[in-house]
Order: C-alpha cells, then sequence, then structure tokens
C-alpha cells in the first residue's frame, strides 16, 4: 500500500474490500483490491477460470461523447472504424498520438449516432478527453463531451459460469461478444438502471456490469451473493494482471504507451487502414509500409523462474535484443511467461533468454496467447 494511500482516489466499494480481507494497492492514482484473504492470487485466478471470478475495476475511466455527429467526430479521432459496428455494440480502439503511439487503449460504447460512450484507463482518462476537447475545438465540432470518471461502477464477472451469474442477479447476457445492453434491475424494491456488455480481459466468458456510481454498492453484493453461489470469488489486480499476460494481452504503461507505437505493440488489427483520418495515421501508415524497428512477442520460459517486466531479453551470444514489458508466472500453465519487445530479426520458436539480476533465464519466443481464448465459446 502506498505510503500516502490517503491521497489515492477510493472507489465506492472501499469499504467491503477491507472489510473482506482485501489487500490494497495503489493503480493508476486509485487505492485498489490486489488481492484478498483466503488464498491469494492464484486462487482467484484459478476460480476465473474454472468457475467465476467478480472483479471491481471502478477505477477505469469513464467519458462520454454526445451531439449530433458525435459518432462521426469519433471517427476521425479514434484509430478503429466505428462504422464496422452498429448501436449496441462495443468497439476496442486506440487514442493516438501524431507519432502512432498510445495515448490510451479504450472501449468504445456506440448507443446511438449522437452518443458514445467510453471506457478509457483510469491514469488517461483526462488526456483523452483533453485531446477530443482540442479536436472539437479545432474543426469548430459542437459536439459535448464529458468527463464521468466518478459517475459511475464498473464490475467485471468472468469465467466459464459468468452468465449463470448473470442469471442468478436477474440481468441479462448478450450473446455476441462485444455486444451490450442497456437494461433495469430490481434489487431491494428499487429499479436501477445500468449497461451490461461481454467483454473483459482474462480471455474467459464474461460481462461487464456498469452501474451508476451511486448503486454501485447494492450491484455488486448481489453479483457477490451469486459468485460465491456458484463456487467463484472475488478476485484482486494480480490475478486480473497474471490472466490477462497469460493470454497476451496489452497493459498501457507496458506493452503500450506514448513511447511505443500501435504497430510495435502488435494490435494493428484495432486499426481502421481504410478510414481517411484519425490520429496518428500518416506516421502509421509510413510505418505500415517501412516496417517496424521492434516487434511485441510472447516468451515461454523454459527453464525454471518467473520473468518480470523491464528484463533484458538476450541471443544466444549473449546480445541484448530487447527487453521485457510484463512477466508473472502462471497458474494455468504452471511456468513463467512474458511480452516483449524485440528486434525484428528475432523469430518464433527461436531461444533467448532473460536477464534477470545476473542470472540467465531461458525462453523461447511464442506467439499468445499462451491459453485457449474462450470469449466467444
Amino acid at each position: 500500500m502506498s505510503e500516502n494511500s490517503e491521497e489515492l482516489l477510493h472507489g465506492p466499494l472501499h469499504e467491503w474490500h477491507t472489510s473482506h480481507g482485501a489487500k490494497m494497492a495503489e493503480f493508476g492514482g486509485w487505492l485498489m483490491p490486489l488481492q484478498y484473504d483466503g488464498g491469494g492470487v492464484v486462487a482467484e485466478h484459478k476460480a476465473v477460470r474454472t468457475t467465476v471470478g467478480l472483479f471491481d475495476v471502478s477505477h477505469l475511466g469513464k467519458a462520454e461523447i454526445r451531439g449530433a455527429g458525435a459518432v462521426e467526430f469519433a471517427n476521425r479521432c479514434f484509430s478503429n472504424d466505428l462504422n464496422r459496428i452498429k448501436p449496441g455494440s462495443a468497439q476496442y480502439t486506440l487514442a493516438l498520438t501524431d507519432a502512432g503511439t498510445v495515448t490510451d487503449d479504450l472501449i468504445a460504447y456506440l448507443r446511438a449516432e449522437d452518443d458514445l460512450f467510453l471506457i478509457p484507463n483510469a491514469a488517461n482518462t483526462s488526456a483523452v478527453v483533453a485531446a477530443l476537447e482540442a479536436a472539437r475545438d479545432a474543426e469548430g465540432s459542437d459536439v459535448e463531451i464529458l468527463n464521468l470518471h466518478r459517475e459511475f461502477g464498473v464490475f467485471a464477472v468472468q469465467g466459464p459460469l459468468a452468465s449463470d451469474v448473470l442469471d442468478a442477479v436477474g440481468l441479462p447476457t448478450p450473446a455476441d461478444y462485444m455486444s451490450f445492453v442497456d437494461t433495469t434491475v430490481s434489487l431491494h424494491g428499487e429499479e436501477i438502471s445500468l449497461t451490461v456488455c461481454r467483454t473483459g480481459y482474462t480471455g474467459e466468458i464474461g460481462y461487464e456490469v456498469v452501474p451508476a456510481w451511486a448503486n454501485a454498492a447494492v450491484v455488486w453484493e448481489a453479483l457477490a451473493v451469486a459468485v460465491a453461489n456458484a463456487g467463484g470469488r472475488a478476485a484482486g489486480l494480480g490475478a486480473r494482471d497474471t490472466l490477462r499476460t497469460e493470454m497476451g494481452y496489452a497493459l498501457h504503461g507496458h506493452e503500450l504507451s506514448t513511447e511505443i507505437t500501435a504497430l510495435e505493440a502488435g494490435i494493428g488489427w484495432a486499426v481502421g487502414w481504410k478510414k481517411p483520418e484519425f490520429w496518428g495515421k500518416e506516421t502509421l501508415s509510413t510505418q505500415k509500409l517501412d516496417g517496424v524497428k521492434r516487434k511485441s512477442v510472447g516468451l515461454l520460459a523454459t527453464e525454471r523462474g518467473v520473468p518480470r517486466a523491464g528484463v533484458d531479453v538476450l541471443d544466444a551470444a549473449g546480445t541484448v535484443v530487447g527487453h521485457t514489458t510484463s512477466g508473472t508466472f502462471s497458474p494455468t500453465l504452471g511456468n513463467g511467461v512474458a511480452l516483449a519487445l524485440v528486434d525484428p530479426g528475432v523469430e518464433w520458436g527461436q531461444e533467448l533468454a532473460l536477464d534477470i539480476r545476473g542470472r540467465r533465464l531461458g525462453v523461447s519466443v511464442v506467439k499468445p496467447p499462451f491459453v485457449t481464448v474462450k470469449v466467444k465459446a
């Protein structure tokens, strides 16, 4: 826990977490549950892979673009093509710099042509909103851009039994991946409005539930009871990180940053290349033609040891050919895994090593994910 925890922001469930044995930690300027007593990260991780886990990720940002032409405006800004989806669908997209690097990655919920709801990363919300405001003012648009960071909670229900949990609470389960519904649920005699989206950050079937901040505790309590009844458990950011690393999912500040381009990060699939414009298009298009100077890969440990972020990647001759961006122990595989940025000449299947405090840990270059993707199962 940060020594200055009193200066960190608290989510709507802070008291619930501390009363249920959560170890709290700073993340993106917020004090969030890292893990809970009664099993810790590995038990929480395995619950998500085998039954169901419940995450409070209310620290994530929330913003909205409203008004005539809202979606058209956003499509001139963000990397992905909103014309590929229709109202009731969500899309993973990027807010890029002019250099093609990543200010943030976010989910855009398309409600209507004049209403786009955004969930950016916690620490980057203000930067995304500021960039949108600057673009709006530069082109003289009348769209309204709202920073709603503390107006909504966000809960992730993830795992094979996620649908059962939502059914038990009376929530709809959108059938299509990245689709959402705005709905109401009756809890304690009160009709509560919220959004349910079939998405997540674990590689399992899952949903993100977005209630108003004022109703967050009531919704969470209902979900927590249903999760416990299904044999699952609440999970913290520790398990969230091991789960997303097993899937090879990028995390801003690690695989994504204003120092790493979208192509270097391996997420060119989130770019609408045929769109006439988006932030960073010119630079990124040039890089696509010329080739990247480094690329993102997965590394699977071939020896006993746990990879960590920020260590050098070495070839057989001991030459540094890159560095890790994330690293952890995979509870599913019982093995060390990592993500890394390496020289473009590094080949799939190549045997490399990590320099971990002077000790070399053998790794093999692989294409993530490290485990089977089940989001569309």
